[in-house]
């Protein structure tokens, strides 16, 4: 994020376009700071003090911005600062995947005020999973037990391509049952805010990009490894979708041509190996020759592989090895072809942190034409589970900062 270019020697204050862009940008100056002088604010944005407490004295009025006490004297009278309220409004992200429904609750900054989570068979219940979304919500909302009319809006995150152009048509190929139809106007009705969509990975990474393990990284691409499995790009500091959404399905890489059948209609893609329901049944399949491990005996679950990966069950740690072969195989290409700076492992399997990476690493290595430093690059989300949604929270934040009037207490100028 850097400074807004909001120079204009020759402003006026009678032309209301222009005050609301210089608003509009010392408001996104004033988040990114924290707390900064008007004094300050007019070195950086080049404009008048006249022009800085004019347009202060608005920001002052919409409950975003308050002063916060005097500051550090440069050699004069000490200077007001202003600070951004964070808690001045609140935004729900949901995480809709293919099998769960998450939902987080998060102020201005990213923190998490309230958090829910269920397992659904989303794919085969729209239905039932819409109804879990305002469910899931409204628990939210009454754990923080704040003002329902300072809410921002709704972030969605879903386990779709989604096309820019028509952000709220789903894949019929992934989600069949859904008949593209994801019905979020149930929201907008229920809750009187805006809901914006985008694929769930590349929602993984623009949390990871604003709060997580890719901060200072303008080109990293983050790996969601769930029922299905997806990447998020990062360039240039920005989400890079590609000419209609369909950026990142790593997933329909096809690493065994002669594997099992992907819902895509090819064999051996990447999600046939390493997604959930593989996993599931591969232990199932390996339970045989693992007669004492803590999963024979069980109906196998992508948790209990995880604890008894982390236990050092001889099966468990047998997937987690062949699942950080097919994924390093994956990565090593995706390295070859894009060069990111990073790749950051998200869902599912990435809280066995380094009991998947160093193999992983290990197969990149001997994979790929670039240097040993990119192998040393691959690390696990530092969000955890709540990446995703924490992700979708934010895709609403940033649409807020660049438009500030879809924060409730601003009015249109």
């Amino acid at each position: 994020m850097t400074d807004p270019h909001v120079r204009d020697p020759e402003w006026r204050g009678d032309d209301p376009a222009r005050t609301r862009s210089l608003s509009d940008d010392v408001l996104h100056l004033i988040w990114q700071e924290r707390r900064i002088s008007r004094a300050d604010i007019a070195r950086r944005t080049a404009l008048s003090r006249s022009t800085v407490s004019e347009i202060v004295a608005y920001l002052l009025t919409t409950k975003l911005v308050a002063e916060a006490g005097v500051g550090a004297s440069r050699g004069g009278r000490r200077p007001i600062v202003l600070e951004f309220q964070d808690d001045a409004g609140a935004i729900l992200g949901v995480d809709m995947g293919a099998t769960h429904i998450a939902v987080v609750l998060t102020n201005l900054r990213g923190k998490v005020l309230a958090w829910e989570h269920e397992y659904h068979p989303v794919r085969d219940d729209p239905e039932g999973a819409g109804a879990l979304i305002v469910t899931l919500c409204d628990r939210a909302l009454a754990t923080w037990g704040g003002p329902r009319e300072i809410l921002v809006g709704i972030g969605m995150a879903v386990p779709s391509p989604v096309d820019p152009r028509h952000p709220e048509q789903l894949s019929p190929l992934v989600m069949p049952r859904w008949q593209g139809e994801p019905g979020f106007d149930r929201l907008r009705r229920e809750y009187g805010v805006p809901v914006l969509v985008d694929n769930d990975a590349n929602l993984g990474a623009l949390a990871e990009q604003w709060w997580g393990a890719g901060r200072g990284i303008d080109d990293f691409a983050y790996i969601k490894v769930a029922t299905g499995i997806g990447s998020g790009h990062i360039i240039n500091g920005r989400i890079y979708r590609g000419s209609t959404g369909v950026v990142g399905e790593i997933g329909h890489i096809a690493i065994d041509p002669r594997g099992e059948l992907c819902i895509c209609g090819n064999r051996g893609c990447l999600t046939t190996l390493v997604g959930t329901q593989a996993l599931i049944a591969r232990a199932t399949q390996l339970v045989r020759r693992f007669p004492t491990s803590t999963l024979a005996g069980t109906t196998p679950t992508i948790e209990l592989i995880e604890d008894a990966a982390i236990a050092g069950d001889p099966l468990a740690l047998k997937l987690v090895d062949e699942a950080a072969e097919y994924l390093g195989i994956a990565v090593a290409g995706m390295l070859n072809l894009m060069n990111p700076a990073a790749v950051i492992l998200g869902a599912g399997l990435s809280r066995l942190g380094e009991q998947l990476l160093n193999p992983m690493r290990d197969t990149v290595l001997r994979r790929t034409f670039v240097s040993s430093v990119a192998a040393s690059q691959i690390r696990t989300s530092a969000l955890g589970p709540r990446g995703i949604a924490i992700g979708a929270a934010t895709l609403v934040l940033d649409a807020a900062l660049g438009d500030p009037s879809l924060f409730p207490t601003v009015v249109a100028r």
